[in-house]
């Protein structure tokens, strides 16, 4: 393992036999779909999702061990610098290597000289690593003892040593660490909030759900709520009620377009990548969730609920439909995505971890996004201009 190294690492030869260069989509796709059949890997490190963030180049990038067999593949987005020939590499979730190794610089180093010679001034990458799982009955004390206000604060159930190693490798090379500002930032969450499948009936999962949660998803039964698949068809109706929940919840809504590149990147990749979910009440669109998969992991990805009708519990209906097909399907775990680290009642955020928090499963901390400068002044130029976009 390397023990140092510097914020702009240049190195000829590493202890690991690895070489990294540009693979073909097809080749990425057929890594990330073995890679899939055993273990975790996000939809983000897709072929398919360089096609959704249309506004960015991007490459696919593969590690050859010393055989030549393809051992590591990753997707980088390029964003480029106005003016310069130059970019940003961005991984998000990724890349998909061996994170437990020993030699992780031997791993990350060929990428980073790859990505160089490339033309990149920082490497920004998101490692698929866990750091630290809470779960909810843990969480639900923390809030009700009222001495926390972040998870930070309240000693995990369980820590993992590949996490720790693998931060402090990532220090000892040059990368920054993620800043934690307590909310959500313009990457991927480093909370997440997860429910295990693994040898879990549906009864099971039924009563890992809290009272309200179980109570949710009777009412919307009894109700008569009806929640079906829907189709490429059926993302203006989607649209409109997401449009609607934007606006009720004060938050900037994605164009119609966007889910449009979306459904038709990914179901190109594979027809079952993403799902439509539609839940109606007397034939009335009350709520609206698209859930993507990759092997053994299933995200939900985007949802909508309207104003009216909130009573019948769509917005349950339609999460319980959804955790019981990812787990008919295969997944092991399913994932309701980001929340932010606040136990603060009164933090406007502390509603979407207390929905959460019902389904009975677990508060994941990640390692977050780093970042690697290999320009100092040009990364912190482009740190300048997101923060006053």
């Amino acid at each position: 393992m390397l023990a140092g190294g510097s914020a702009s690492p240049s190195v000829a030869c590493w202890p690991v036999a690895l070489t990294v260069r540009e693979i073909s989509r097809e080749e990425h796709l057929a890594y990330v779909s073995r890679t899939a059949a055993r273990t975790s890997v996000s939809f983000l490190q897709c072929p398919s999702w360089a096609e959704v963030k249309s506004e960015w180049g991007a490459q696919s990038l593969g590690w050859f061990d010393a055989s030549g067999e393809l051992v590591g593949a990753g997707l980088v987005l390029l964003r480029a610098v106005p003016k310069v020939r130059r970019f940003l590499a961005y991984l998000p979730e990724g890349p998909v290597i061996d994170w437990a190794t020993e030699d992780l610089g031997g791993w990350l180093g060929p990428m980073v000289d790859h990505l160089r010679a490339a033309g990149a001034f920082g490497i920004r990458m998101g490692p698929p690593v866990v750091r630290r799982r809470w779960s909810a009955q843990t969480v639900k004390g923390a809030i009700a003892d009222d001495g926390a206000t972040r998870l930070a604060d309240v000693p995990p159930d369980s820590s993992d040593a590949v996490g720790e190693h693998v931060a402090a490798t990532l220090e000892g090379l040059g990368w920054r660490a993620p800043t934690n500002d307590g909310g959500f930032t313009a990457g991927q969450p480093q909370y997440v909030f997860q429910v295990p499948l693994v040898g879990r009936s549906e009864e099971e999962l039924l009563a890992g759900f809290n009272q309200l949660w179980r109570r949710n998803v009777k009412k919307a039964d009894k109700a008569g709520v009806e929640v079906t698949l829907g189709s490429a068809g059926d993302l203006p109706a989607f649209h409109e009620l997401y449009a609607e929940t934007a606006a009720r919840d004060h938050f900037t809504p994605r164009p119609l377009t966007y889910f449009e590149r979306m459904w038709s990147a990914m179901t190109t990749e594979d027809p079952d990548r993403i799902r439509l979910y539609l839940a109606r009440h007397e034939g009335d669109l009350v709520a609206a969730t698209t859930m993507v998969r990759v092997g053994r992991h299933a995200w939900y990805s985007y949802g909508a609920s309207s104003t009216a009708k909130r009573e019948v519990r769509g917005s349950n209906a339609v999460q319980w439909r959804m955790m019981r097909d990812a787990a008919a399907a295969g997944a092991e775990v399913y994932d309701l995505r980001g929340i932010t680290e606040t136990l603060a009642e009164d933090n406007p955020h502390f509603g979407l971890i207390q929905f959460k928090l019902g389904t009975g499963g677990e508060a994941v901390e990640l390692l977050g996004e780093w970042d690697l400068p290999l320009n100092r002044l040009l990364f912190k130029a482009l740190e300048v201009y997101l923060a006053r976009r």
